[in-house]
C-alpha cells in the first residue's frame, strides 16, 4: 500500500495562517476606525479564552452533548478488543470508550491528548457495521487524537469567535469617532468587513475542517492497513444517515464537525457548507490509496 501525499499539513498551516491574517486585518480596521487599538487585545483575550476553555473541556462538553455512557469491557468486548489492538499499534494509551444511545449511525473521538482522550460510538453504528468496518472507523477516530486535530480545531474555533465578535462590534459601533476625511476607512467600509469576515472566518474553518478528516481518513488507513474497510464504513454511513438523521439541535451542533460523517440529513445547498469533504471523494482516496 502506497502512502499518498495530499500536503494537507502544508494545507492546515495555511489555512490557520489565513485565519490570523483575517484577524490582524480586521484588528488593523478596526484600530484605524475606533481610535482605540485596546479592542485588538480585549478580542484576542477572549479568543484565547475560548481555546483554552474548548481544549480543556472538549471530551465532556462533546460526551455530555451526546448523552453517551461509558462501556466495561464486559459490555461491549468488541469494541475494546479493537480500540486495544490500535492503540497498541500506534504505541498509544487505551482511550475511554463510550456509547451514545442515538440510533443515527457515527462516531468519534475526542480529548486533548492521547492520555486523556475517549472514543465515542452511537448505538446505530454499532448496529450496521461489521468488525471489520469499525475497525476501519475506529482507526480513523483514533488518528484524530494521535494527530492533535482538536487542538487544531480549538485553535480555528477561538479564531473564528474573534472574528465574529470584532464583526459584532463593527457593526454596532461603525465607524467610530472617526470618517473617511479623517482618515479612517468609513462606515460602508467597516459594515462591510462585518459582514463579510464572518463569511470568510467560516469557509476557513470548513476548509481546515476538510482537510483533516481526509487526514484522518489517510492516516486510519495506514493504522489498520485496511483502507477499503474504511471506504465500505463510509459509504454505509452516508446511506443510513439519510434514514436515519440526527436532530439538528445547538447541542447536536457542537459535536457534528468531530463526527466521521456528518450526522443531518444530506441537502444540496447544505452540502456546500459541511464540515465534511463530500463522501464520494473520501471514498475515491482510500480506494486510490487501495490502489484501485
Amino acid at each position: 500500500m502506497v502512502h499518498r501525499n495530499y500536503h494537507n499539513g502544508l494545507k492546515t498551516t495555511l489555512l490557520l495562517g489565513g485565519m490570523w491574517a483575517l484577524l490582524v486585518c480586521i484588528g488593523a480596521l478596526v484600530a484605524q476606525g475606533t481610535g482605540h487599538a485596546i479592542w485588538i487585545l480585549v478580542f484576542a483575550g477572549i479568543g484565547l479564552a475560548q481555546t483554552a476553555f474548548s481544549y480543556w473541556n472538549s471530551a465532556s462538553i462533546a460526551l455530555r452533548s451526546m448523552n453517551a455512557y461509558p462501556v466495561s469491557e464486559f459490555e461491549r468486548p468488541e469494541l475494546y478488543a479493537i480500540v486495544r489492538e490500535l492503540s497498541q499499534r500506534a504505541g498509544q494509551p487505551m482511550p475511554l470508550i463510550w456509547v451514545a444511545p442515538t440510533m443515527t449511525p457515527n462516531a468519534f473521538a475526542t480529548g486533548r491528548n492521547p492520555n486523556n482522550a475517549a472514543v465515542c460510538c452511537t448505538e446505530g453504528i454499532l448496529e450496521i457495521l461489521n468488525e471489520r468496518e469499525l475497525r476501519g472507523v475506529l482507526g480513523h477516530e483514533l488518528m484524530h487524537v494521535y494527530n492533535r486535530d482538536i487542538l487544531t480545531s480549538s485553535v480555528a474555533a477561538a479564531m473564528g469567535g474573534v472574528v465574529t465578535s470584532v464583526a459584532q462590534f463593527l457593526m454596532f459601533f461603525g465607524g467610530g469617532r472617526r470618517d473617511d476625511e479623517d482618515g479612517g476607512v468609513g462606515v460602508l467600509g467597516l459594515l462591510a468587513m462585518s459582514i463579510l469576515a464572518p463569511i470568510a472566518s467560516m469557509l476557513i474553518q470548513l476548509s481546515l475542517s476538510r482537510t483533516r478528516e481526509f487526514d484522518a481518513d489517510e492516516d486510519g488507513a495506514m493504522l489498520t492497513q485496511d483502507p477499503l474497510a474504511l471506504a465500505s464504513a463510509l459509504r454505509k454511513l452516508e446511506m443510513m444517515t439519510d434514514r436515519r438523521p440526527m436532530a439538528d439541535t445547538p447541542r447536536t451542533r457542537t459535536v457534528a464537525a468531530m463526527m466521521i460523517a456528518n450526522p443531518f440529513r444530506g441537502r444540496s445547498f447544505a452540502r456546500l457548507f459541511s464540515t465534511h469533504p463530500p463522501m464520494e471523494q473520501r471514498v475515491a482516496r482510500l480506494e486510490e490509496i487501495a490502489g484501485y
